[in-house]
C-alpha cells in the first residue's frame, strides 16, 4: 500500500533525536498518499452516482482524515482534510437538496476533518514524549556503563553492549571492570525485572562494585558489599511504593596467574575457549542473587579455576541466551561458540552479534551484553578504556 520502511527516512538534523524524529516521520510518502487518495475518491464518486439521490455516499469521504491521522504527518492530515471538504461541499452544492441538510453536511464534513488533524497531531506529541522519555533511560544507561574495550594491566575485556530501546523493556544488565591493588575485577549482571526501576538497582549494586572491587582484597568481601547496597536500594525503593529486586552477577578475579576467581551470585556460567573448543565452566559453588543474602543460610564462597595465556573466557547475560527465533526456539550459544572458538575476540564478537540479530529477525525483548576477556602477558600497561592505542576490540 506503499507503506514506507523505517530504513527509508530521512536523516534526522543535526540536534534531533532520532527516536523523536522517526515519531513526527511519515509512514506514508507524499506520492502514495495522492494516488490512494484520488483512487478513494474517484470510487466513492462513481458509487454516489450509481445509486442516485437516494443513497448519498460522498459524505463517506470524511473517514479519510481519521485514517491519515494513523499514518500520516499533520501537515498530510490537513491536505486531506482539505481535499475532503472540498470534495464534498463542491459535490452538495452541485447537487439539488434542502438548504439544511446541505448546510449540515458541510458542517459535520468539517467537524470530522477538524477532529482528524486534532487526532493527528495529539499522537505525534504523545509519540514524541515516548521517545524522548526512552532515548533519556538508554543514554543515561550508555553514559553510566564504560565504553568498551577495556585494557587492565592483567587483562583485556572486549564485548558488545546493546540495550533494548523500548521504554517497557528496558533492562538493567551491568558489567564493569576495574584495576585494584589486588588485581582486575569485573562484574557482569542483569537486575530483575524492567523499566527504570531495573537501571536504579543495576545502578545502586554498579556503583558499590566500583569502590568494593578496589578497597577490598577478598573477592567475598566485594559480594558482600554488593549485597549491602542492593538491600539498602531495596530498602529505600520499598518506602517510595516500588517493587523490591535482586540481582544476578558474576564477579571475578584476575591476579595475573593462571588461575581466576569467581563469586557466582545466580548468574549464567562463563564459557572458555581454548585450543579450539568451547566448554562450560564448572562453577560450583553458586550462590543466592544479590540482595536475597538473608533468604539463604549459607554465606557466599570464592572458588577458583583455570585460565591459561591465549584462552578466552565469555561472560553474558540473559539476553543471549534467552533470544529466540520465529519457532520460538531458544539461541543455541554453546553451539556457535563451538564454531568461533579459533576466532580472534573481535571476530567472535562480530560474528556473535550478526548471528543473534539474524536468528531473532530483529526481535529483541532484553538487553545484550557479551564481555570476552583474555589475559595480557606479564609487563604490559596500565589501564586503557574505550578506543585507545592499546583497546582496539569493538564496543
Amino acid at each position: 500500500m506503499g507503506l514506507r520502511r523505517p530504513a527509508a527516512r530521512r536523516p534526522a538534523l543535526p540536534g534531533t533525536d532520532p527516536g523523536e524524529a522517526a515519531a513526527g516521520a511519515a509512514r506514508i510518502g507524499n506520492r502514495a498518499l495522492a494516488l490512494w487518495l484520488l483512487l478513494l475518491t474517484a470510487g466513492v464518486v462513481l458509487l454516489d452516482s450509481l445509486t442516485g439521490t437516494d443513497l448519498p455516499l460522498i459524505p463517506l469521504l470524511v473517514v479519510l482524515p481519521a485514517l491519515a491521522s494513523v499514518f500520516c504527518t499533520v501537515r498530510q492530515t490537513v491536505g486531506v482534510a482539505c481535499w475532503v471538504t472540498l470534495v464534498v461541499v463542491g459535490s452538495r452544492i452541485a447537487a439539488t437538496g434542502a438548504f439544511w441538510d446541505v448546510f449540515f453536511l458541510i458542517g459535520f464534513t468539517v467537524l470530522a476533518c477538524a477532529l482528524g488533524v486534532v487526532a493527528c497531531a495529539a499522537r505525534i506529541r504523545h509519540a514524541t514524549e515516548v521517545a524522548r522519555l526512552r532515548s533519556a533511560a538508554v543514554a543515561l544507561q550508555r553514559q553510566i556503563l564504560r565504553p568498551l574495550p577495556v585494557v587492565t594491566r592483567q587483562l583485556r575485556a572486549q564485548g558488545i553492549y546493546e540495550p533494548i530501546e523500548e521504554d517497557r523493556f528496558v533492562g538493567g544488565d551491568i558489567y564493569e571492570v576495574v584495576q585494584s591493588p589486588h588485581g582486575t575485577r569485573v562484574i557482569i549482571g542483569d537486575v530483575q525485572g524492567k523499566g527504570l526501576p531495573a537501571i536504579g538497582a543495576g545502578f545502586a549494586a554498579l556503583g558499590a562494585f566500583r569502590e568494593a572491587a578496589f578497597r577490598e582484597g577478598d573477592l567475598t568481601a566485594v559480594a558482600a558489599a554488593l549485597e549491602d547496597a542492593v538491600v539498602r536500594h531495596n530498602a529505600f525503593t520499598a518506602e517510595t511504593g516500588e517493587t523490591e529486586r535482586f540481582v544476578t552477577a558474576l564477579l571475578l578475579g584476575f591476579d595475573g596467574g593462571d588461575r581466576a576467581a569467581a563469586v557466582n551470585c545466580g548468574h549464567l556460567l562463563p564459557r572458555m575457549l581454548h585450543d579450539g573448543t568451547a566448554t562450560k565452566v564448572a562453577l560450583r559453588l553458586v550462590s543466592v542473587p544479590l540482595g536475597m543474602a538473608e533468604l539463604s543460610g549459607e554465606a557466599r564462597a570464592a572458588e577458583t579455576f583455570g585460565f591459561p595465556l591465549g584462552a578466552a573466557l565469555v561472560v553474558f547475560t540473559d539476553g543471549v541466551t534467552e533470544a529466540r527465533d520465529a519457532t520460538g526456539a531458544f539461541y543455541p550459544l554453546d553451539e556457535r561458540l563451538g564454531r568461533w572458538a579459533r576466532d580472534e575476540p573481535r571476530e567472535l564478537l562480530r560474528s556473535l552479534q550478526a548471528d543473534l540479530e539474524e536468528f531473532s529477525g530483529g526481535v529483541r525483548r532484553d538487553d545484550v551484553a557479551v564481555l570476552v576477556l583474555t589475559r595480557r602477558p606479564e609487563g604490559c600497561g596500565g589501564l586503557t578504556t574505550g578506543h585507545g592505542p592499546a583497546a582496539d576490540g569493538p564496543a
